[in-house]
């Protein structure tokens, strides 16, 4: 497979990895995803698309695609930032999902479990963290690899432009 046609399965394979990794976190070691979580999940969907469409593509096309790619990459890292600032408490979360349910006085048991949410969901201002003794939250890991990941795929899709 020649380098062509080899770039676009490679940026498919690492924009679907961050995805499939984090739905191998909630099984092991079972950390619950927030709203905002879930959102940094499907511009890597789109991204692995793209990047399978430019695999596909006509060459003066798959330039264009592998940019569209490094953009929707760019943003799951737009919403891992905004992520990480709710975490640290920088700004409050813009998702009613990422609110923690509130007690209210006078709030009985059975409205309590009325209002449950059908799946478990976790307040996103609560970091999730991977290895213990790292700093770094999941969010913010992902926030890294998504920049690294946006800047290196918008740079072949510059260098795909000039051949």
């Amino acid at each position: 497979m020649n380098r062509v046609m080899a770039l676009p399965l490679i940026i498919a394979i690492l924009a679907a990895a961050a995805p499939l990794a984090a739905m191998g976190f909630e099984y092991w070691p079972g950390l619950a995803p927030c709203a905002l979580c879930l959102w940094q999940r499907w511009p890597y969907w789109v991204a692995a698309g793209l990047a399978l469409l430019a695999l596909a593509a006509p060459p003066r096309w798959r330039a264009w695609l592998l940019g569209g790619v490094g953009l929707a990459i760019a943003v799951s890292a737009a919403i891992a930032a905004l992520h990480v600032g709710v975490e640290q408490g920088w700004w409050p979360s813009p998702l009613p999902a990422c609110l923690a349910p509130g007690v209210g006085a006078g709030t009985s048991v059975d409205d309590l479990l009325l209002n449950m949410a059908p799946l478990p969901t976790k307040p996103c201002d609560e970091p999730a963290y991977l290895f213990p003794g790292l700093p770094l939250s999941v969010a913010a890991m992902n926030l890294i690899y998504a920049a690294l990941l946006t800047i290196w795929t918008l740079r072949q899709a510059l260098r795909e432009r000039r051949f």
